[in-house]
């Protein structure tokens, strides 16, 4: 699929078939996504790959508790069809020894005073390009932000701890049953108040 038409059909899908992702598949988007931009090379964002309803739960139950299932019934059922979550981490501490080393020797970064946290730019960069070699797949995918249970779920992942959650992206077929977002009613705001050619 050509790069602009993957960007134009991108959209969050909120509620999916169980029908399994092809392995050979999900290792090719996941490939890719190793490509993504990485500030000094540090490369220090991975991924925790949970496939099927076994493991996908897994997160389900860290991140989502009894009350919220029931407040929303309808929504958690047709995330939770997602036969793929993919957990996207990054690990501060790989920015800050990277940027300790001689070739970027940054005291201040090296002592965690960052302005912009690089590992989250990495991680972003490396969901977005998940995000448009699903749709290119074939596939839908739904960026989940993380509330709660980050601790525990790591903790039941295996995750060491210095490393931080960015986000979940749940991956699989659309159902055609997904509720309309209310966010799709927000006014926004034109083209011509977000870009801006050689000054605000």
């Amino acid at each position: 699929m050509e790069l602009h038409e993957a960007i134009r059909r991108r959209a969050m899908v909120r509620s999916f078939s169980r029908e399994r992702v092809d392995r050979t598949e999900l290792e090719r988007i996941l490939q890719a996504s190793l490509r993504a931009p990485t500030a000094g090379n540090t490369r220090g964002t991975a991924w925790v790959v949970l496939e099927g309803t076994e493991q996908t739960d897994t997160y389900w139950n860290a991140t989502t508790d009894e009350a919220w299932r029931a407040r929303n019934t309808a929504r958690f059922e047709g995330l939770r069809g997602a036969p793929v979550v993919l957990l996207s981490y990054a690990s501060p501490d790989a920015y800050a020894q990277r940027y300790a080393e001689p070739d970027k020797s940054d005291r201040r970064l090296a002592a965690g005073d960052w302005p912009v946290p690089y590992w989250f730019g990495d991680a972003a960069c490396a969901v977005m390009t998940v995000l448009l070699c699903a749709v290119d797949a074939g596939l839908g995918t739904c960026v989940v932000g993380n509330f709660r249970g980050e601790t525990e779920l790591g903790r039941t992942l295996g995750v060491p701890e210095s490393w931080r959650l960015f986000t979940a992206v749940l991956m699989g077929r659309p159902d055609g049953r997904a509720h309309r977002s209310v966010s799709l009613d927000r006014t926004v705001p034109d083209a011509s108040e977000r870009l801006h050619w050689g000054g605000w």
